[in-house]
């Protein structure tokens, strides 16, 4: 009752009040919550020479079915790969999705800002059950065992064509829509079959551009593939730069650190091609002589056509009005004449290239000389100095060896004096020993003597004749020079 009392009165209850905040900051909470789950990605198509067309894609954030495993609610069948690497053509990469290809509807190709090496691609399916299968089975998987490069698959929200860039006129092959297939030349129909649309804005059955091998468009020729920029070799800028036809030597101009006219001075190769503009300059003549350019429209080669100055309604009072003969027999002779100088230019420059090659030659050989005599003298005092030093330490060891043998000559002298000393001791040693011993003999054979005739005297009979004698001992003859001279101490000791 109070509440609708309340109500009818005009002035809303407390609980209408509670009510409508909290349906406030549902609606709030719901406005941050998709801002959180999704971003958006500038992305550009077409060929950058004609005509580029941009837009934004509105991306749900990879890391969210990562984190809660489970699909993103209210998706539609409508993906992005993104990060595809350039080396990827438009075969591969419709090899790579294998049997998705006849659930696909269309397949678009962009470059996202940021990425000069990668590549997107937009994929929308028949169904939406397609779509999820497609998710679970490529997000996160490899694109070649051989790289590291996986697939990043998200699903996507919306996208939004927000413009196109015109660069040049458009030719009528890129302007004119194609409602067939210009390699089979069948009607492009997405129920049929599945229709790719590369980076350069040009649609193809996905079957029939799974059998084209280039990277280049079949229709255009434009690749995906940019080459790598050029820099200097020098300093390493990317910008101003020039190529010398006769050797490709790559320098900055002389806005930046003149590395290209420096390459001239060095080499004196005159010709020059600006890499931005495609145009040959004349170092020698100070001015431009290339004949042709590059086309704006489709990038191809054409010549440089020389107008004539009064090239107007009035035209009349130059050659401009002569007949086709003679003017066919003029350009005739300006293409004998330019021919003519080409070939002049052509053999100046190669006899200047030989000549330059020349002097390297030159230059190399005599570096080489001089680094071999270099090489050669060095290793001949490395040589000198191990002979020095080898002689030093023989010389040194002659020494030592000489003071050895000095020493063991006196040491020699010495032992010889020592050893004679010692023999002249031991013979005399000798000698005395012989002297007691023969001394020792005589004593003892006197002592036998005596003992034996005390003997013989106690045998006899006692008889009046010995009774009172003496005994004489008889003499024994001997040799007086052999005789020593103890025994004949000995002798006189016994006569007395």
């Amino acid at each position: 009752m109070s509440v609708t009392s309340t109500s009818a009165s005009g002035v809303p209850s407390p609980e209408e009040i509670v009510d409508l905040s909290s349906a406030m900051y549902l609606a709030d909470h719901c406005e941050s919550s998709v801002s959180n789950i999704t971003y958006s990605l500038a992305f550009s198509s077409g060929n950058p020479r004609i005509e580029e067309t941009r837009g934004v894609m509105h991306l749900y954030r990879e890391d969210i079915s990562a984190s809660t495993s489970q699909l993103p609610i209210g998706r539609k069948p409508l993906v992005c790969v993104l990060g595809v690497p350039n080396h990827m053509t438009d075969a591969d990469f419709c090899k790579f999705c294998g049997s998705f290809i006849q659930h696909m509807s269309e397949m678009r190709i962009v470059r996202n800002d940021g990425m000069e090496d990668r590549y997107s691609v937009l994929i929308r399916f028949d169904s939406q059950n397609s779509t999820d299968n497609f998710y679970k089975h490529f997000s996160g998987k490899r694109f070649s065992s051989l790289e590291v490069e996986v697939c990043r698959v998200l699903f996507t929200i919306d996208v939004q064509y927000t413009g196109s860039i015109e660069h040049a006129q458009a030719s009528p092959a890129s302007s004119t829509e194609q409602p067939t297939c210009p390699v089979c030349l069948e009607r492009l129909d997405q129920d049929t079959s599945g229709i790719l649309t590369t980076i350069c804005n040009h649609s193809f059955h996905c079957s029939c551009i799974s059998k084209w091998t280039d990277s280049s468009c079949p229709v255009c020729r434009y690749c995906q593939q940019q080459p790598e920029k050029s820099v200097c070799i020098l300093c390493q800028t990317s910008e101003n730069l020039w190529i010398c036809v006769i050797c490709g030597f790559v320098g900055c101009g002389r806005y930046k650190e003149g590395h290209a006219i420096k390459h001239w001075k060095e080499t004196q190769h005159c010709y020059s091609l600006e890499v931005e503009t495609q145009r040959v300059w004349d170092y020698a003549g100070d001015n431009y002589v290339h004949r042709l350019i590059q086309s704006k429209t489709d990038g191809k080669l054409v010549e440089l056509n020389s107008h004539c100055a009064h090239a107007d309604d009035s035209c009349g009072s130059c050659d401009c009005s002569i007949d086709s003969a003679f003017t066919e027999a003029v350009l005739n002779s300006k293409v004998e004449a330019i021919v003519n100088e080409y070939n002049d230019l052509l053999a100046t420059q190669l006899e200047n290239q030989r000549i330059y090659f020349e002097s390297l030659l030159q230059e190399v050989r005599e570096e080489t000389e001089r680094e071999l005599s270099e090489a050669v003298e060095k290793a001949v005092c490395l040589k000198l100095q191990k002979l020095q030093a080898k002689l030093d330490k023989c010389v040194k060891e002659k020494k030592f060896v000489d003071d050895i043998n000095e020493n063991l000559l006196k040491n020699q002298e010495i032992w010889k004096a020592k050893l004679q000393e010692t023999e002249e001791r031991e013979r005399r040693l000798l000698m005395l020993k012989d002297n007691k011993i023969r001394d020792l003999e005589e004593q003892l054979g006197d002592l036998i003597v005596s003992i034996e005739a005390g003997k013989t005297f106690e045998q006899l009979p006692a008889s009046n004749e010995i009774k009172d004698g003496t005994v004489l001992p008889i003499p024994v003859e001997s040799n007086p020079r052999n005789s020593p001279k103890g025994a004949t101490r000995t002798n006189n000791r016994r006569r007395s």
